[in-house]
C-alpha cells in the first residue's frame, strides 16, 4: 500500500496507462482477427493499412517489439497474397 502522495499518484497513473495499453492491444488484436476473417482479397487489402498502422503504433509505444510488429505485418501480407492465389485456382 502506498503511503506517500507521490506513490499514490504513481499508482493512479500506472492504472490509467495499463487500461489504455490494454485497450490498444485488444483493439489491434480484434482488427487482425477481422482481417483474417475477410471474405475477399479486396476486403482484406482495404483493411490492411489500418491494421498495419495499429501494429506500428503498438511497436512505437513499446507494447510489442518492433520485430514482432514486422512479423505480424509480413504474415498478414502473406495471408492476403495467398488468398488471391487460391481464389484464381478454384474459379
Amino acid at each position: 500500500m502506498a503511503h506517500h502522495k507521490n506513490a499514490k499518484k504513481a499508482q493512479r497513473q500506472n492504472e490509467r496507462r495499463r487500461l489504455e495499453n490494454r485497450y490498444y492491444m485488444v483493439t489491434a488484436r480484434n482488427a487482425i482477427k477481422k482481417l483474417r476473417k475477410a471474405a475477399t482479397k479486396e476486403e482484406a487489402l482495404a483493411l490492411y493499412p489500418k491494421v498495419a498502422s495499429m501494429v506500428d503504433k503498438l511497436a512505437k509505444r513499446h507494447q510489442i517489439h518492433k520485430n514482432k510488429a514486422s512479423n505480424i505485418k509480413s504474415k498478414l501480407m502473406k495471408f492476403i497474397n495467398k488468398m488471391g492465389a487460391t481464389e484464381t485456382t478454384n474459379a
